[in-house]
């Protein structure tokens, strides 16, 4: 169990880091949000390969692999994008 958790944190790390690299885009998150985010990731990649796309391990939770985690991680911040853009304009939308 401690073990999964420690492997869950070092994969959210590293997938958290190497999706905010590979997007283009500013995500203003520190390094707590950067590894929550990277945990969402490997799970948003794991569902997605693992019942999606067919590839992978459905019966063991395994994070998916780097892979999958850092396109989860980058689908997530896709999103977090989206709803922080929509958020932070509200006056947008009702003077328009």
């Amino acid at each position: 169990m401690i073990g999964e958790l420690i492997a869950a944190i070092v994969i959210g790390i590293i997938a958290g880091y190497i999706g905010r690299a590979l997007l283009p885009g500013k995500d203003s998150m520190g390094f707590v949000g950067t590894v929550i985010v990277g945990i969402v990731g490997a799970l948003v990649g794991w569902a997605l390969f693992t019942y999606a796309l067919g590839i992978g391990d459905d019966d063991k939770f395994d994070l998916g692999g780097i892979i999958g985690a850092v396109v989860g991680t980058m689908l997530v911040l896709l999103v977090l994008r989206m709803v922080r853009g929509s958020s932070n304009h509200p006056s947008r939308t009702a003077h328009h």
